[in-house]
């Protein structure tokens, strides 16, 4: 559905693109995930044909992207691209208006829109009066109006709260059913981690990792992450190197990469006459991998 190949692109001096090459399946969801400044938003301008590219070349749906590409594609920015001052069902009529749509036609996108976002019952009313979840699917639902075959949403969970969440999530699920593709921008771990078939971390301008979540844990020589507490994280840390262990800082957590599945007395034993205040596995997150290489992939 989206091809990309060799993209780069330069605001004079600085390089924001550097021979970016990514491709999405149709029907895929692909999470494209980065630091701010990584050149995502540069990326989504480019796909929209709404930025020009210094070299290569963007491909949708088999075809150059142009003025006539336009309208495979639907984007959710990440502000709210509405109308609060108009109801929910004038907002689609005039975007879907944009889009060439009138008449019966248009009635009936209206109609399958609301429906699809979960809010034929909040047509006529006038958006500000809605809340923040419902204002992002109206905002999901403009992308939805002239029937694209490729969604991008960025960051279309931010500042929400879990239960808005959860319902935008569920929504980018039925997209999918109904064999749209998919791509979403997100700073949300855990959201990338739930929805997407594949993943690609863009780093100063560049896919430097991509695949499914399990192939992405290949990057990480550990079956799972032991997680310390303890008042005395030197000696902690000087234990773990005898054991071949390697710690890292992930916030305020002492973490260590577990080569193999061991059991909790194991570990206990290993760091015996060391202060423990709590002692914790977890499985390999997106977190750890990105985190792994967004930061430290220069100093391997």
């Amino acid at each position: 559905m989206l091809k990309i190949d060799s993209l780069s692109k330069s605001y004079g001096q600085r390089p924001v693109l550097q021979n970016l090459s990514l491709q999405i399946a149709p029907g895929e969801i692909y999470g494209l995930l980065g630091p701010n400044g990584a050149g995502k938003t540069t990326t989504i301008n480019i796909i929209c044909n709404l930025l020009k590219a210094d070299r290569g070349t963007v491909w949708i749906n088999g075809q150059p992207a142009s003025e006539q590409t336009k309208s495979l594609i639907g984007i959710a920015p990440q502000e709210n691209l509405l109308y609060r001052q108009l109801s929910c069902a004038e907002n689609l009529q005039f975007f879907g208006r944009i889009y060439g749509l009138q008449g019966s036609q248009l009635r009936q996108r209206v109609a399958a829109c609301l429906e699809a976002v979960h809010l034929s019952d909040r047509a006529n009313s006038v958006v500000e009066t809605l809340s923040g979840g419902m204002q992002r699917r109206m905002n999901v639902a403009i992308a939805l109006v002239h029937q694209p075959k490729l969604v991008i949403l960025d960051e279309p969970t931010t500042g929400l709260d879990i239960e808005a969440r959860y319902d935008i999530w569920e929504l980018i699920r039925q997209l999918q059913q109904q064999g749209i593709t998919v791509l979403l921008t997100t700073h949300l771990l855990d959201e990338a981690e739930r929805l997407s078939d594949r993943i690609g971390i863009l780093k100063q301008g560049q896919i430097v990792t991509e695949g499914s979540l399990t192939e992405l844990r290949h990057h990480l020589p550990a079956q799972e992450i032991l997680i310390l507490q303890t008042p005395t994280p030197d000696r902690a840390i000087h234990r773990a190197y005898q054991y071949g262990l390697i710690a890292r800082n992930y916030g305020n957590d002492l973490a260590f990469w577990l080569p193999e599945h061991l059991e909790l007395k194991e570990l206990i034993d290993r760091f015996e006459g060391i202060e423990l205040e709590s002692i914790a596995r977890q499985p390999v997150r997106l977190e750890h991998i990105y985190l792994e290489v967004t930061q430290n992939l220069d100093g391997e």
